[in-house]
């Protein structure tokens, strides 16, 4: 296996597991300001990389086919649910409901392929589904609520890779259209934020500013590295490497964040974990009679 691309990936995911520190840091900063941000600063840091690749001429050229800039206005809008819900459950004390969002996307995309890609399943994919299925619904049972942070996460993250499996772009062009849809609105509602006297950035802490400047690298960065990642090593090293990101956010949310965590919802991630066991295990058999096969 290329160990290259799996310090990619996993650099990648590492990055993701640990965005929580990073916007506890800022969290004074209103959640919809931080998403406004990301967006922005990711835009303008994505503009430079295109510039010094010489790729605006192709950018230009894709945003002329009204097909291809709707696909990826769909999925930037994906992607802003998906930040937004994501930055105000961490900043709102919910860390380790946003790791189960991540926890169960990998099952989620198993069912979004047989809805929308009429992707065939064999029946015993279907047994770790309905295990996940009952745990969520076990901390609905105990909490008399859904865990809608988590399902929002997961739900938006699954169609966004949905929109992006049958979109035609490589990563970095992507990922331009993406924000680029999304950076008038996001740049407006900070001109906004700031006429009306309730915008933060550059009416507070140096330290502030600096964080909310860097939240485009910080976007960015594991964007593009996850993008090497995949053209590096096979989609089944992803498959166990992805459980990173809501590993370290369930610690950071129990053992840094002392988030509440009680028997009966332990119980409910339990269920979910043992799914994404034998999911798991499930992944790796068939690969390696896929490479007996192939030999």
């Amino acid at each position: 296996m290329n160990r290259k691309g799996l310090l990619y990936g996993l650099s990648a995911y590492l990055m993701w597991g640990f965005f929580p520190l990073y916007f506890k840091l800022i969290e004074v900063v209103p959640s919809v300001q931080i998403l406004a941000h990301r967006f922005v600063w990711s835009f303008l840091l994505i503009v430079i990389i295109n510039a010094v690749r010489r790729e605006w001429r192709i950018i230009f050229r894709l945003i002329t086919h009204w097909k291809i800039l709707v696909t990826y206005a769909v999925a930037g809008s994906l992607l802003a649910i998906n930040w937004g819900v994501y930055v105000w459950g961490v900043n709102h004390g919910h860390v380790v409901e946003t790791s189960l969002g991540y926890f169960i996307n990998p099952l989620l995309n198993v069912v979004l392929g047989v809805l929308f890609l009429r992707e065939e399943l064999h029946w015993s994919k279907w047994i770790p589904v309905g295990l996940a299925t009952l745990g969520v619904l076990y901390l609905a049972f105990q909490s008399h609520a859904l865990p809608w942070i988590g399902l929002v996460l997961a739900f938006s993250f699954g169609l966004y890779g949905l929109v992006k499996k049958v979109a035609p772009l490589n990563s970095l062009q992507g990922l331009t259209l993406e924000t680029m849809t999304i950076f008038p609105l996001a740049f407006g509602y900070l001109i906004i934020m700031n006429m009306i006297g309730e915008g933060v950035i550059f009416h507070t802490t140096s330290m502030v500013n600096i964080l909310l400047i860097f939240t485009g690298i910080l976007t960015v960065v594991p964007l593009l590295l996850f993008g090497n990642a995949v053209r590096m090593i096979p989609l089944w090293a992803l498959g166990f490497l992805q459980y990173v990101t809501p590993t370290c956010q369930f610690l950071l949310g129990v053992f840094v964040f002392h988030e509440p965590f009680s028997p009966h919802r332990l119980i409910g991630f339990v269920l979910i974990w043992v799914a994404l066991g034998i999911f798991s295990a499930q992944e790796l058999v068939a690969h390696r009679q896929a490479v007996v096969v192939y030999k």
